[in-house]
């Protein structure tokens, strides 16, 4: 699934956050939003998560206008194409690394052992198996970001959105959110990232510094997925 911002302003407080800016997601791609703090990087990765709606401009979800949909088709696609993986871990921190990671995908009357199956093989990748019934609360920083990863690859999203992902981890833990990412690109999934991290930055395959043009390296594209609903 490709996601396409087109010539978006999004205002905050009377100051032009963005301003007639556009850019591409493709599937099989890892894009990073580069620039200083201020500069709009998460505004923009909101806006192509359908998170914050747009002053001007269009949004695009594989092909079809989103910029004006309700809550009902946005929740739709949170719920069945995208994943977020957030600087904070966007974690309940006193329910269950099991629950966290279904969270959204848990059924009405609680986990059947497929999804049991597909949590713990989530975690054995990330470093956590066996731990499934541990609080959140009890985790480190590391290890909350690698139940973010968890769930993410949990859900098999088309559009993963990163938010300074490896803001404030190690180095082993920055190494395997990197390849993670690429992982879940090679998957097919476009992967967006808003970062500082010059090591992730040169490990994507397409950066936008935010009032600069697009560099990409040269890859193989893969065709865009229609989006069904």
């Amino acid at each position: 699934m490709d996601i396409k911002a087109e010539n978006i302003t999004v205002t905050i407080e009377g100051k032009d956050v963005l301003k007639g800016q556009s850019v591409h997601a493709t599937p099989g791609e890892t894009l990073a939003f580069v620039g200083p703090s201020g500069c709009g990087k998460t505004t923009l990765l909101n806006v192509l998560g359908l998170l914050r709606r747009v002053d001007g401009g269009q949004v695009h979800v594989g092909g079809r206008d989103a910029t004006r949909w309700d809550d009902r088709r946005r929740r739709r696609f949170w719920q069945q194409h995208a994943a977020f993986v957030f600087q904070d871990y966007g974690l309940i921190d006193e329910e269950s690394v099991e629950y966290n990671v279904a969270l959204s995908q848990m059924p009405i009357f609680g986990l059947v052992k497929r999804h049991r199956a597909g949590i713990e093989s989530a975690l054995d990748r990330v470093g956590l198996v066996g731990r499934a019934g541990e609080k959140v609360s009890t985790l480190s920083g590391g290890e909350k970001q690698r139940v973010g990863l968890a769930r993410a690859m949990f859900r098999s999203a088309d559009v993963i959105f990163a938010d300074e992902p490896t803001a404030s981890l190690d180095l082993d833990n920055r190494n395997l959110v990197t390849l993670f990412l690429q992982e879940e690109a090679a998957r097919g999934a476009a992967v967006i990232i808003a970062t500082h991290d010059e090591a992730l930055i040169k490990a994507c395959d397409v950066s936008l510094r935010l009032g600069s043009a697009v560099v990409a390296k040269p890859r193989l594209a893969n065709p865009a997925e229609g989006y069904s609903d």
